[in-house]
């Protein structure tokens, strides 16, 4: 019981990681669309989707594909994204988005 709130509890908190990465990629940077389409694979991590994929796949094959998911997310944000230029845009013009790409 304990370790399932465990488990629980850490997907949500990548799921709020994974989603304010996306939020940032989608707002602040040249492509929005990269930020939207993380966003939505986020929504993987939050507890009814979780409970819905569990019942439709196994548990092994489950925690597998978060961790890919997860591992596709920070590659391509922190590698390609260019999070930290992202981030510092961010901070510094913070109440107005600054999309760059359109």
């Amino acid at each position: 019981m304990i370790q399932e709130s465990i488990k629980k509890i850490i997907s949500v908190s990548f799921g709020v990681l994974f989603s304010f990465i996306g939020f940032a990629n989608a707002y602040w940077g040249n492509d929005p669309y990269f930020g939207l389409a993380i966003i939505c694979i986020s929504f993987f991590y939050y507890l009814p989707l979780i409970d819905y994929s569990r019942r439709a796949i196994s548990t092994r094959n489950l925690f597998i594909l978060k961790i890919i998911f997860g591992f596709l997310i920070l590659w391509a944000s922190l590698g390609v994204g260019e999070l930290d230029d992202k981030l510092e845009m961010m901070f510094e013009s913070l109440p107005h988005p600054n999309i760059t790409g359109i």
